[in-house]
């Protein structure tokens, strides 16, 4: 995907769509149109087919998308053809859920260590995933080869973490915290506002009526602002 130049909304939209084919492919369906698709999803028919668009001759008029072959595509476009290992910094309750969860939808995303600064789970193993003092962050992500961090710590600790995952190669950060981060042109940080969402859900439900029009309407104007 890094070789073709797509819309963010589109990218964002990309999971969406390799997780319905998956579940097309293990119900053993050979083809899937952009409308069924569409009704799967909740994404209008034609933003599919322009999201598809930008990779190419994906399907056949008339016939659709084969399931296998658009998987396979999505599967080595998303890199879920291979293991990323990635690291959780802050173990509290949020960070606990992440552990017991640890990405078990996918077999190409895994939790392989967590850091905290509470030295009473320090030294343990979590759900698999064994917990490091902060102390020990630097080495272990550069011994570990891991440039993706998900980060749960609280609001005050969370720029001084986030300057010394990047000090130790970190390139991208999943920030669930609710401070805006300060990080070098080539970091890419992804924000995971929970309260913003909420709060972005009950406007939708008090000013939009039909969930799906409202779905494409907001994705029409996300593609619009790239």
């Amino acid at each position: 995907m890094a070789d073709i130049k797509i819309p963010k909304a589109t990218a964002k939209r990309l999971p969406l769509y390799y997780r319905y084919l998956n579940f097309l492919h293990d119900a053993d369906k050979k083809k899937v149109s952009s409308t069924e698709l569409s009704e799967a999803v909740k994404v209008d028919s034609a933003t599919i087919r322009r999201d598809f668009s930008y990779f190419g001759a994906l399907g056949k008029r008339g016939y659709g998308y084969d399931v296998e072959d658009l998987l396979n595509f999505f599967k080595k476009t998303l890199n879920q053809d291979r293991l990323t290992n990635v690291a959780l910094v802050g173990v509290g309750n949020f960070g606990h859920a992440l552990l017991n969860y640890n990405f078990r939808q996918t077999n190409s995303i895994r939790i392989s260590a967590a850091f905290d600064a509470n030295e009473d789970i320090t030294g343990t193993i979590q759900a698999g995933v064994p917990i490091y003092p902060m102390t020990e962050m630097h080495q272990q992500l550069q011994d570990q080869q891991i440039d993706i961090a998900i980060l749960t710590v609280p609001n005050p600790a969370a720029q001084e973490v986030a300057n010394r995952l990047v000090q130790a190669g970190v390139r991208g950060i999943l920030n669930f915290t609710s401070l805006r981060l300060s990080v070098p042109e080539n970091v890419r940080v992804q924000n995971v506002d929970l309260a913003n969402e909420l709060q972005t859900l009950i406007y939708f439900l008090d000013h939009y009526d039909d969930r799906l029009n409202t779905n494409s309407s907001l994705i029409d104007e996300a593609d619009k602002t790239e």
